[in-house]
């Protein structure tokens, strides 16, 4: 079958960051991901959210280097990989802007001079962006391709509740509206297979986010990690989770009513077999990406297609 998807430069179905990244900057460009040494609102008011055991961004920089030192260090890894390339500095470990906007600009600062800089990914909560730092993250915008992303793993409270998030859906339409009226780009990151979600409601959180303007998605699958209240709620409940052959028809669902406009800058999940309890099939990442890729295939189908056929 010939690929009716124009938006990919490896024959995929769907609207891939390379394609992006090449279209805009006539060039490949690679993230490099950062630990800034930031924590998290939802650990300093609680436990956090019962999936995460020590924050977000595992494989970010060494937060005992400055981050000038670790920009270089991964750079020089994955320039191994792709030479003369350009970077986007993606500040990756936990929330990146829960700090007083001075100690904000003085990091991200850091990162934009540095030479073949095109851009940063700051990623965040919807509850940790203040007004203040919303007119800084405005001018940086102007100075330099920005993208926030904030986490919101499902649209449905009861989920958000559930896996003790911290804020509700009406937070974070709240700060996306606000980024989005200041023109920042805006990468939203969901989770499929949390604890009781049907894919009825999982196809729903796509649908919604059509109707934000976002200009990207991560789509994650659950991991349920060692020493987690996650984990401890499994025990318990016994909660189903998805095996392979499922998530992939989710996200396959999912693509189908994304706008095709809608970058998708992750499709699965990096847990390390160290920590991870189920699913262990996550393990096995390329092995999902090709299965994702096959199932568009024998469907004839595409990111956007149940949008054009309504």
């Amino acid at each position: 079958m010939n690929n009716p998807f124009k938006k990919s430069l490896d024959n995929k179905r769907y609207h891939t960051l390379n394609y992006f990244y090449k279209t805009k900057f006539n060039s490949k460009v690679f993230k490099v991901s950062l630990n800034g040494d930031f924590s998290c609102p939802n650990f300093s008011n609680g436990n956090g959210c019962i999936f995460c055991k020590h924050g977000s961004g595992d494989f970010a920089g060494d937060k005992n280097d400055d981050l000038v030192t670790q920009f270089y260090k991964i750079k020089e890894i994955m320039e191994h990989k792709w030479p003369n390339s350009k970077y986007i500095g993606y500040f990756q470990a936990n929330t990146n802007t829960y700090a007083p906007v001075d100690e904000l600009k003085e990091k991200y600062e850091s990162i934009i001079n540095l030479p073949n800089v095109v851009g940063l990914n700051i990623a965040t909560r919807s509850d940790a962006i203040s007004d203040e730092c919303l007119d800084y993250l405005e001018d940086l915008s102007k100075r330099t391709y920005l993208t926030i992303e904030l986490g919101l793993q499902s649209m449905h409270d009861k989920t958000l509740k559930l896996i003790n998030r911290g804020h509700d859906l009406k937070n974070f339409e709240d700060c996306v509206k606000k980024l989005k009226e200041r023109n920042i780009n805006v990468v939203v990151h969901i989770i499929n297979g949390l604890p009781f979600e049907t894919k009825d409601m999982m196809i729903e959180t796509v649908k919604y986010l059509n109707n934000l303007k976002i200009d990207g998605v991560k789509i994650h699958m659950l991991h349920i990690l060692k020493d987690t209240e996650l984990e401890e709620l499994y025990k318990k409940e016994h909660f189903h989770v998805l095996s392979k052959d499922e998530y992939i028809d989710i996200v396959c669902d999912q693509l189908e009513y994304l706008n095709n406009n809608i970058v998708i800058h992750r499709i699965t999940g990096d847990p390390t077999r160290e920590e991870l309890v189920e699913p262990v099939w996550l393990l096995k990442k390329f092995c999902v990406l090709n299965d994702i890729d096959k199932e568009m295939v024998k469907r004839d189908s595409y990111q956007g297609k149940q949008l054009n056929n309504n």
